[in-house]
C-alpha cells in the first residue's frame, strides 16, 4: 500500500502524487481509494487500492534502474511490425502495462520507423506522449529537471546503439 506523498506511475498518464487515501461508498459497499494527482496535467484520478497492481500503479523507478531504460532506448535490432494495426495495437498493449521498459521499447521502435518512412497521425501522437511519459519519469527518478531529462532521452534515441 502506498502512503500519502509517494510518486506513483499510473499508464498512459504518467508520474503521479499519492494525495490522500479515501474511503467511499460504492455499490453498497466500503472502498478504499488513492487519489492521485498527475504532476504533467494536474489531472486528479481515483484508484481503488485493492485494484492498484491490477491497473499497473507502481512506484517510480530507482535512479540505478535508469541506465537500462537508455540501453533499451538506443537499441537497433528490432522487429517491427509492417502492418499499422497490428504495430498500433500491440504499441498500445505495451503503454498500457506500465512498466516504462515496454514504454521505452515502445518509443524506440517509433523512432526507427520515423527514419524509414513519415508516422500515421496516430503513431506521432504515441510517439510524443511516450517521449512525455518517460522524460517525467527519468526527471523524478534522477531528480534533475525535465529538459535535461528530454536531453538525455533525445541523445539515447538519437544514438546508433548496439
Amino acid at each position: 500500500m502506498y502512503r500519502v506523498g509517494t510518486k506513483v506511475v499510473y499508464p498512459t498518464h504518467g508520474v503521479g502524487l499519492v494525495e490522500a487515501i479515501e474511503r467511499k461508498d460504492v455499490s453498497g459497499g466500503r472502498q478504499f481509494f488513492y487519489i492521485l494527482r498527475i504532476i504533467g496535467s494536474g489531472m486528479t484520478i481515483m484508484v481503488p487500492t485493492k485494484n492498484a497492481k491490477r491497473v499497473g500503479l507502481r512506484e517510480v523507478i530507482e535512479p540505478s534502474e535508469i541506465p537500462k531504460v537508455m540501453a533499451i532506448l538506443k537499441k537497433n535490432d528490432l522487429e517491427i511490425s509492417p502492418n499499422w494495426n497490428r504495430r498500433f495495437k500491440d504499441n498500445m498493449e505495451r503503454i498500457k502495462t506500465g512498466s516504462l521498459y515496454e514504454v521505452a521499447l515502445v518509443l524506440r521502435k517509433l523512432v526507427l520507423l520515423q527514419k524509414e518512412r513519415n508516422l500515421s497521425f496516430g503513431e506521432k501522437k504515441m510517439l510524443e506522449n511516450v517521449r512525455k511519459l518517460i522524460v517525467s519519469e527519468i526527471s523524478h527518478a534522477s531528480g534533475v529537471d525535465p529538459e535535461k531529462a528530454r536531453a538525455l532521452v533525445d541523445k539515447a534515441v538519437s544514438s546508433s546503439g548496439n
